[in-house]
C-alpha cells in the first residue's frame, strides 16, 4: 500500500470533489462522546473499545508535527517517540484524532500512563520506562481537504489508507452492528467500556449523541476542591474532597479516600498544599466544615464509583488519576442520556 491508495480512497469517496479545501488549522475541538445507559446492537452503528488513556490529535504541516490535548495542551516532549511514525504518513498535511494510552498486562491503564503524562522533556519521557501506544481513531483533514463531512465509516477508510500502523502507532478496530455481544466481552476483559458510533455521521466540534460511552463501571472527572488531614499511618493527606459544575456552581460531590499508593500521596499532597487557600470552593452541596484544607479548584482527577446516591453523593469511590486534558469548569455530571 502506498501514496496512491491514499489518492485511490480520496477519489472514491469523492474528498476532493465534495468536501471543503483548506490549509491544516491551527486546532480543531475535538468531538465528544455523550454517555448512554445500556448496550445496544445495530447495523448501522459500529463499536470500538473505550481507551483509558489521553486524547490526543495530531497535526502534520509538512515536515512538522504538533500533539495537542484535549485543552491544546502541547504533548510532543511528553510522547516524544510518537513524531516519527506520523512523519511517515502517506500525506505531508493531516489532522488525526486518537488516544495514547499505557499497557497493565492486555488492558489500557491510567495510572500507569500517569508516569508519562506527568513529564514534560523529552529525554525523561524516553528515560521513564513505561512504554505507549498511540490509537487512532478517526482523520479530520487530508491533503489540503476537510473531510469531517464524510461518514465515519468512510473517514475510518481513509485513516487506514494514511498510515501503515506499526508500533506505537495503532489503528483502533471496531466491530459493526452487535454491540451487546461486544459489550459483555469487552467487560469480562476488564476493559473500560466501549465507544457505539454512527457509521454514517459526519464529524463534529462538540459533544454528540452520534459517538456514545457504554462503560463497564461507573466513572468520571471531578474537581478537587479540598483535603482532610490523614490518620494512622497514612502521610500528606487522608481524602480529597471533589465536586463537579452545574450552572456554574461547584457542587460537593464527597469524599475520596482510597486509591492512593505512597507515591501518589507525595505528589498529590504537594500540588493541593500549593493551592491551599481559607475559603471553601463549593458553593453547592454540604461539604464537612472542619478539619478540611480548602484548595483552589484547579486540580481534575478521575474517579471511579459504584453510583450516584439520591443526595448527589459518590458510592463507593475510589482515586484513579489526574487528568490534565479537561479545564476545571467543563467537568460536570455525567448522566446517561
Amino acid at each position: 500500500m502506498g501514496r496512491s491508495e491514499l489518492a485511490t480512497v480520496l477519489e472514491t469517496l469523492g474528498a476532493r470533489r465534495d468536501c471543503l479545501q483548506e490549509e491544516v488549522p491551527e486546532w480543531q475541538e475535538p468531538m465528544l462522546a455523550t454517555l448512554a445507559g445500556e448496550p445496544f446492537s445495530d447495523p448501522e452503528w459500529v463499536f470500538e473499545r473505550k481507551l483509558d488513556g489521553e486524547r490526543c490529535l495530531a497535526f502534520r504541516d509538512g515536515d512538522g508535527i504538533r500533539l495537542l490535548s484535549r485543552n491544546r495542551r502541547e504533548l510532543g516532549e511528553t510522547y516524544p517517540e510518537l513524531a516519527e511514525p506520523l512523519l511517515a504518513g502517506r500525506s505531508e498535511r493531516f489532522v488525526v484524532d486518537g488516544e495514547v494510552v499505557a499497557f497493565d498486562g492486555g488492558v489500557t491503564s491510567f495510572a500507569r500512563l500517569q508516569q508519562r503524562m506527568q513529564i514534560e522533556d523529552r529525554e525523561e519521557a524516553k528515560a521513564a520506562g513505561v512504554p505507549i501506544f498511540y490509537y487512532l481513531f478517526d482523520v479530520l483533514h487530508v491533503d489540503g481537504f476537510d473531510i469531517t463531512s464524510l461518514r465515519q465509516r468512510d473517514r475510518k477508510r481513509v485513516l487506514r489508507a494514511l498510515f501503515e500502523f506499526d508500533a506505537p502507532l495503532r489503528f483502533a478496530p471496531h466491530r459493526n452492528a452487535n454491540g451487546e455481544e461486544f459489550f459483555e466481552e469487552a467487560c469480562s476483559r476488564g476493559w473500560e467500556g466501549l465507544i457505539a458510533k454512527d457509521a454514517a455521521a459526519r464529524y463534529v466540534n462538540r459533544r454528540s449523541r452520534s459517538w456514545l460511552k457504554l462503560k463497564c463501571v461507573a466513572r468520571q472527572e471531578l474537581v478537587i476542591g479540598g483535603f482532610t488531614e490523614p490518620g494512622g499511618e497514612r502521610h500528606r493527606f487522608g481524602a480529597i474532597l471533589v465536586g463537579h459544575y452545574r450552572d456554574g456552581h461547584l457542587v460537593y460531590a464527597g469524599k475520596v479516600g482510597t486509591g492512593f499508593d505512597r507515591e501518589t500521596l507525595a505528589d498529590l499532597g504537594d500540588r493541593m498544599h500549593a493551592l491551599e487557600q481559607g475559603d471553601p470552593p463549593f458553593d453547592r452541596g454540604d461539604p464537612p466544615v472542619t478539619g478540611v484544607h480548602w484548595v483552589a479548584p484547579e486540580l481534575v482527577a478521575e474517579v471511579g464509583f459504584t453510583e450516584w446516591t439520591e443526595g448527589g453523593k459518590l458510592r463507593h469511590p475510589r482515586y484513579l488519576g489526574l487528568r490534565r486534558d479537561k479545564p476545571p469548569t467543563d467537568v460536570v455530571r455525567e448522566d446517561a442520556a
